[in-house]
């Protein structure tokens, strides 16, 4: 249905069909598979090495590992019930704390599991992954902190480097089990920084700190996904991700109070990492885990592929990171020469075509596009390319040179697969063999 959707014609446009069309669905182990041509040429390549750690949601909602080498249909949060999956391209990415989903383990400090009680595998609940590993904390009736702290002392960091810290927390019962806060180690950033959350609201209650910023997203059945992200001042080791109990929304930095032993917050997946995003989650136990970059890309294409003229359409969740890659066509000798959609360095929605040494862009400015699902076309050849974001105006520009390409990357560089990678999902890729006019942009991508 979904296909039919993006491709019929929405007006009386006359529109030649794509020459290349992939909507993400049918797959096996090292294959996406396109529907247009149907021959097979236009199948995708997969790798991603990891120890099948990589997470996806499924259609019922529930977090689940993916074997290596698999594409990762991601649904909506939620599952079937709010759309359909689409496919997730993230860089790779490391969980530095151990033992992510039980907080009683080894590697968890000893003297903050003294000021709560922490029950792991609890049957309170159901985790995100739809079974019984979710930790069940309560506060002791101490007048004292109370709080987790993951990977105590063994976390390596890096002065100037940003930082994500995460886990999944779902209300209980009590107001400590209401709010939660994630709190980062003073030895190495700047001092009260910290967020704090609304489990029943299911808002960010208060960030502090000039380089902090938090977020928090609803996985159902009660479950959000709380993070917060921070940048280094100072290289060493620390701690990593504080978890801790707090009574209100706006508590300060690890507060101490009267804890009331009833009260109850559940808790899981715990995850700090390199970069501004909290990605998919990566199960631990004994040591650090790293996922694998999602390589999805198609070499000896360029039948399929306008060499002259072109258009490359596509629908994704784009975010508003910079220098990441949504689409790319170019060479497989790595020369530089390509055709690509990305967001810049300056948050700009940039369609570039480079050779070796001049590029053309057209740029969609910071402040005239959002972060989430967009639909953009971008077309070239024949002295102007234009591009169009979501219906809108056309942007344009002159072309004095078209590269040759035979190879497609979905979600990364297309010198370097895997690199600069979107850390989102795409919906749906097509390429014609010839220009549209802008006409036929802004009716494709309304």
């Amino acid at each position: 249905m979904f296909a039919h959707e993006v491709f019929s014609l929405k007006s009386e446009l006359t529109m030649s069909n794509p020459s290349f069309l992939n909507i993400p669905y049918r797959f096996k182990p090292g294959t996406l598979y396109s529907q247009i041509p149907d021959s097979g040429l236009g199948d995708f390549t997969v790798t991603r090495s990891a120890s099948n750690v990589a997470t996806r949601v499924n259609a019922q909602g529930f977090i689940e590992t993916v074997a290596d080498n698999v594409p990762r249909l991601d649904y909506p949060l939620g599952g079937i019930a709010n759309g359909c999956p689409a496919l997730l391209v993230e860089p790779s990415a490391q969980n530095v704390i151990v033992q992510s989903q039980n907080w009683l383990a080894s590697g968890w400090r000893d003297d903050a599991t003294s000021n709560v009680t922490t029950v792991t595998a609890t049957t309170g609940t159901l985790d995100p992954l739809g079974t019984n590993t979710a930790n069940a904390i309560s506060p002791t009736s101490g007048n004292t902190t109370h709080l987790k702290i993951g990977s105590d002392g063994a976390i390596s960091y890096t002065s100037g480097t940003v930082y994500t810290a995460s886990a999944f927390f779902k209300q209980g019962v009590g107001n400590a089990g209401r709010y939660v806060q994630i709190a980062w180690p003073t030895a190495r950033f700047a001092a009260n920084t910290f967020a704090n959350f609304d489990l029943q609201l299911g808002t960010v209650a208060l960030a502090t700190g000039s380089t902090v910023t938090a977020g928090i997203e609803n996985y159902g059945n009660g479950w959000y996904r709380c993070r917060c992200t921070n940048t280094c001042i100072s290289t060493g080791t620390g701690n990593g991700i504080s978890i801790a109990l707090i009574e209100t929304s706006g508590a300060t930095r690890l507060p101490t109070f009267i804890g009331t032993t009833t009260d109850v917050l559940y808790g899981w997946g715990a995850q700090t990492e390199i970069g501004s995003v909290a990605t998919s989650y990566i199960p631990t136990t004994t040591a650090a885990v790293t996922r694998g970059a999602d390589v999805i890309s198609k070499t000896g294409v360029s039948s399929l592929i306008g060499q002259t003229e072109g258009t490359i359409y596509v629908d994704a969740f784009i975010p508003k990171i910079a220098s990441v890659f949504v689409v790319a066509i170019g060479s497989s000798g790595g020369i530089g020469e390509a055709v690509y959609l990305e967001v810049a360095s300056n948050l700009d929605l940039r369609a570039r075509i480079r050779s070796a040494s001049t590029a053309v862009d057209l740029t969609i400015s910071a402040a005239n596009w959002s972060a989430g699902l967009n639909k953009a076309a971008f077309t070239y050849g024949s002295g102007n390319c234009s591009l169009v974001l979501n219906g809108g105006s056309p942007v344009t520009g002159t072309v004095t040179f078209v590269p040759t390409c035979d190879r497609v990357v979905l979600g990364s560089r297309v010198d370097v697969p895997g690199t600069l990678s979107l850390t989102n999902r795409i919906r749906a890729v097509a390429l014609y063999p010839n220009r549209l006019t802008n006409a036929q942009l802004q009716a494709l991508t309304t």
